[in-house]
């Protein structure tokens, strides 16, 4: 309020009170009493003053506080606390980890071969561990498997993140594959592709550098071997390149990676084999047997597509062996091309170069059915090359996969595993035949 209007309000109200009694009757003020009306209207100009000055107080502090409330929800929403997670506000948190895989079907070959067959089952996966953050860019992963009877370390690392750029040491996935590094919660099939078992992809001690900045991602590392391994003297070398562009609504990955694996013992051998689609059963149709061997070289290449309910995706894999006692090397080859399509309004997750975890957009108990999905797969696997037979796998597959809500997934697969020269021979000597899989998975993580 201005002093102008002050001013003029005091006038008006003087007026008022002096022109009513005068048309009344003849009233005369006297000096004392225009004294004590200037002395009431000086009153109310301070008191006005006084108001002013509260309610300026009142509407700076009200801004300063709906600016901290506005930053303070910026913030919570740039980074929110996952769901079970703990944190501190120095910077620590602990989220509780795990995954529990129940398998169970049957394998069915040819009467004659004697191969072991039938109904199986198995818990596949049964994890506990944490994860969380330290002060300062660190981070920490540990879990241990403890399915089959025994207890075996998975993921056991120490990580440092500075903007693209994260450091990891310690016990974890090298950089082989699309397949293989896709978590087994976020596979299309109970088993990854053949190619990933056979050639021995697995978790090691090591030390790797990732940067990610948009579309790219680099990865490289050096490791020795597993964690049941440690005696041994291994010493690999592994890099991935990743091009991931989004064109509108579709992901895309265009990935390779190379990897040198020196065995560093005279008496080193290597072995690769496959089981049938399956893991329950210990049967393998396909194997080089042991071979003597310097070192392990290995190439992939990787190619999906996301676009809305629809996926696709495919690898190519060579392995070959440094055969200190052969002239000539041999180079295996495993692959596989697959597709898949949602039957309900969802989509594959795919994030940081590898597919992710599908959200369902109407989950189970609230008042959806989740998501169902249905996917083929033609794989392959050849282990016959210079002079080795292994013999040669060609799979067709089938999975159906329903997941009620997030965390949550019930999975039916088939496969059909054409083989030639496998290593067990029918009665009648012939080494070219069929064999039926079929598994069901229930699982659930947190």
């Amino acid at each position: 309020m201005t002093r102008t209007y002050r001013l003029s309000v005091a006038a008006a109200a003087l007026c008022c009170t002096m022109a009513t009694p005068l048309f009344a009757q003849d009233v005369t003020v006297s000096a004392d009493e225009l004294a004590a009306m200037r002395a009431q209207l000086s009153a109310m100009n301070a008191r006005i003053d006084q108001l002013e000055g509260e309610l300026a107080s009142a509407k700076a502090a009200n801004e300063a506080q709906d600016t901290a409330i506005a930053a303070q929800a910026e913030a919570t929403s740039a980074k929110p606390t996952p769901v079970g997670e703990l944190a501190k506000k120095d910077g620590w948190s602990f989220k509780p980890r795990g995954r529990l895989m129940f398998d169970a079907g049957f394998t069915n070959a040819p009467d004659s071969t004697g191969a072991s067959e039938g109904f199986g089952n198995e818990v596949r996966r049964a994890r506990l561990g944490a994860s969380g953050d330290i002060p300062g860019g660190f981070g920490y992963k540990f879990e241990l498997d403890f399915a089959g009877n025994e207890v075996e370390a998975a993921d056991a690392y120490l990580s440092y993140a500075d903007g693209p750029v994260e450091v990891i040491v310690g016990h974890h996935n090298n950089f082989q594959s699309l397949e293989e590094l896709t978590s087994s919660l976020h596979t299309t099939f109970i088993e990854r592709a053949a190619f990933t078992d056979a050639f021995g992809f697995e978790r090691r001690i090591g030390a790797s550098i990732q940067y990610a900045d948009g579309p790219i991602l680099a990865q490289a590392g050096v490791f020795t071997d597993n964690f049941d391994d440690t005696s041994s003297k291994n010493r690999g070398a592994d890099a991935r390149v990743v091009f991931m562009p989004k064109i509108g609504d579709t992901q895309l990955h265009f990935g390779g990676s190379v990897h040198y694996n020196d065995l560093d013992d005279p008496a080193a051998t290597v072995r690769y084999r496959q089981r049938p689609l399956v893991h329950f059963t210990s049967q393998r149709f396909i194997d080089t047997g042991s071979m003597g061997a310097d070192s392990e070289t290995g190439y992939g290449l990787e190619a999906a597509a996301i676009s809305g309910r629809f996926h696709a995706a495919g690898e190519a894999y060579w392995q070959s062996v440094d055969m200190p006692a052969t002239s000539n090397d041999p180079t295996f080859f495993g692959g596989y091309v697959e597709a898949g399509v949602f039957l309900t309004d969802d989509t594959r997750g795919y994030k940081g170069g590898k597919f992710d975890r599908t959200k369902p957009v109407k989950p189970v108990g609230k008042g959806g059915f989740g998501s169902l999905q249905f996917n083929l797969r033609y794989d392959y696997l050849d282990l016959n090359d210079a002079g080795i037979v292994g013999g040669k796998q060609d799979g067709y597959f089938a999975s159906l996969i329903w997941k009620p809500t997030d965390y949550t997934a019930l999975a039916v697969n088939y496969g059909r595993l054409q083989y030639t020269d496998t290593i067990i021979p029918t009665a009648t000597g012939d080494t070219s035949y069929g064999v039926d899989a079929f598994g069901v998975r229930a699982q659930v993580d947190f």
